[in-house]
């Protein structure tokens, strides 16, 4: 008897350490724990009102591998709206296979970016679809109080930020409210005109000069002669001239009356 209750007094007191170690022994062999596994960035996009972009992101074998790797290290994405993609497609279709993964690859930068530190951020970026080579592939930044705008060269236009798809280190999506154009794929936007110089100042009408009256002009003096008189004896021949001018007609007559009278008689 003494030795079965010695015996049951050892289980007593080793069997809870016995239990404890190998359970202490079970835990360590356990595999250690995986990081999450990042979100689908597609299928996010789609939750937050982009499901045109998120399917034509999905639809591109190179656009939809780049999306989900880039999240790994860190990536912030803007997807354009339904009604924003709906308006694009023609212009879309017209892209080669290449094109179309660019386009896409460009509504995302490979850095993350939360509301507040976007905000802060101003200047060009560099997207997931630049390649170091001569197609940058870049756009700029610009905020205005709360309001973050991306500008192309290729638009007249910065498309808005409207919303947070979704913000989880190192994922961030914003929603926009029109497609990224790429000037590597468009034609560069217009410039817009200068503004017309002011037109310069007329002067004051002038008054109408006053026509000169024209007299009648004499026609030129002949070549004087060499022993032509002086010209206060021409005045005096010229009156001389009136005063015996009126004894022409009667010498003329004279005959007549004459004649006259001798055929009266």
């Amino acid at each position: 008897m003494r030795r079965l209750h010695l015996a049951a007094a050892v289980l007593a007191v080793f069997l809870p350490l016995a239990v404890s170690a190998a359970g202490g022994k079970a835990a360590a062999a356990k595999a250690p724990v995986a990081p999450p596994a990042p979100p689908n960035i597609t299928a996010a996009m789609a939750k937050g009102g982009c499901k045109a972009f998120a399917a034509l992101v999905a639809a591109s074998p190179d656009a939809h591998s780049t999306f989900q790797s880039a999240g790994d290290g860190g990536v912030t994405a803007f997807c354009p709206s339904d009604d924003a993609v709906r308006s694009f497609m023609p212009r879309y279709k017209n892209l080669s296979a290449d094109g179309k993964a660019s386009l896409l690859l460009f509504h995302a930068v490979p850095v993350y970016y939360a509301p507040r530190s976007l905000k802060s951020n101003n200047g060009v970026m560099n997207t997931l679809a630049t390649d170091g080579s001569a197609n940058n592939f870049n756009f700029t930044v610009q905020n205005e109080g709360e309001q973050v705008t991306i500008k192309t060269d290729a638009s007249d236009h910065a498309a808005r930020v409207k919303s947070t798809v979704y913000d989880k280190d190192p994922i961030a999506i914003y929603a926009v409210d029109t497609v990224l154009e790429p000037v590597e794929l468009f034609e560069p936007a217009e410039s817009p005109a200068p503004a017309p110089a002011p037109a310069p100042v007329a002067d004051a009408p002038k008054a109408p000069k006053k026509q000169a009256r024209h007299r009648p002009v004499a026609d030129a003096p002949g070549p004087a002669a060499e022993d032509a008189a002086p010209a206060d004896q021409r005045k005096n021949s010229k009156k001389s001239a009136a005063s015996a001018a009126p004894c022409l007609p009667w010498a003329a007559v004279l005959p007549v009356v004459v004649a006259v009278a001798a055929a009266l008689a």
